[in-house]
């Protein structure tokens, strides 16, 4: 199969993990890394023995068909646009953008040009997720009820070099960490049809303690702590917490829970972890995994089956439709908070479909 020449705009924190993964995907021609900051990409692309090219150079090279965008979260859209414009399919980090309606633009202007979208994070495809997506397709669990999703912590000043942009407009918990928890329901469930609930700020500044910037105090311009409801659209009802405002908890990260049994999820930020499940009257027990991706960072799995999918005109995985639908659920929360009342979702999504339809890079047999 022809590989599929690829752009990366952006060479902040995450890039790494995303280069490192891309050379797990022989489907990948990776044809440079750019950033405004020159210097950034400079050492990126030296680190990686690849071509430092700029933005313009990445959109005028013919042979660049996706531009995987790993800017920061309020520039998702306008790099995505711009790629469009060059007649570039894109893939971002998450979210797809900081709001819904840009967010939705951003899906037209992808149909009114036949290019594809997509988005992360593709971590729902790791081969712990599927493996519980393949459990609760067999009914193990019996008719899904509900269940629990947490992410719950300090704060990202902790660890991250330059965390600012957590705290501005387009950050928040709820946009950075929800879209691992809900990308993962919406595989496991189905889509969701209405959200209730609240966000808070507690303080409305945050001390950074990581290097380089220890001692420095930033503003807080978004919602620290969000805690609410989602209705699915086959009847479950599953609670949420994300938070940047908690000094620790003993939740799992994710559970499902059906009026036959029980599912531990691995976390949705990772690819791999143990699928616990417990049969009504019974007692949690490890169930084996062995669909792949299961060990390791696969950051860039979206990418490469996006890159298959272009190949073999078939629908890719972290597609547009589905990151727009988790966009508007992760809003609805704010609106829900400051209207008092429960929003009706708007988009509907099937679910992807199962990793195992398809091959990957030779991974998979059908």
């Amino acid at each position: 199969m022809d590989k599929v020449g690829i752009g990366i705009i952006g060479c902040g924190n995450i890039s790494g993990a995303y280069l490192t993964a891309m050379a797990s995907f022989p489907i990948l021609d990776i044809r440079g890394v750019a950033d405004l900051n020159r210097e950034l990409a400079e050492a990126k692309a030296a680190e990686f023995n690849m071509p430092v090219k700029s933005v313009e150079e990445l959109f005028a090279d013919p042979k660049v068909e996706i531009i995987v965008n790993l800017t920061i979260p309020k520039a998702h859209v306008a790099v995505a646009m711009q790629a469009l414009e060059a007649g570039k399919h894109t893939y971002s980090e998450k979210p797809l953008g900081i709001n819904f309606a840009e967010g939705k633009k951003l899906a037209e202007a992808a149909r009114g040009r036949n290019l594809r979208i997509g988005a992360a994070p593709d971590t729902f495809l790791g081969g712990g997720h599927q493996t519980a997506r393949a459990l609760i397709d067999q009914g193990v669990i019996g008719q899904p009820v509900g269940g629990s999703a947490s992410f719950m912590c300090p704060g990202h000043e902790r660890w991250h070099p330059n965390p600012a942009f957590y705290y501005e407009v387009g950050g928040g918990p709820m946009l950075d960490m929800g879209p691992y928890y809900i990308t993962d329901l919406v595989n496991l469930l189905g889509p969701v049809s209405q959200v209730a609930g609240f966000a808070t700020t507690p303080r409305a500044e945050r001390l950074i303690t990581s290097e380089p910037r220890n001692g420095e105090r930033i503003p807080v311009h978004v919602p620290t702590h969000v805690a609410g409801m989602m209705a699915f659209a086959n009847g479950a009802v599953v609670q949420i917490a994300m938070s940047f405002d908690v000094a620790g908890h003993k939740h799992v990260p994710l559970e499902v829970y059906g009026t036959e049994g029980t599912l531990i999820v691995p976390d949705p930020n990772k690819f791999a972890g143990p699928v616990e499940y417990m049969k009504k009257g019974g007692a949690f027990e490890d169930q084996p995994v062995t669909a792949p991706y299961a060990e390791g960072n696969f950051r860039s799995l979206g990418v490469a089956d996006m890159a298959h999918a272009i190949r073999s005109n078939r629908p890719h995985r972290a597609n547009g439709d589905l990151a727009l639908h988790v966009l508007e659920i992760m809003e609805a929360f704010h609106i829900a908070s400051e209207t008092g009342r429960t929003v009706t979702i708007s988009t509907a999504v099937e679910r992807p479909a199962p990793l195992s339809d398809s091959i990957v890079d030779g991974r998979l047999a059908k």
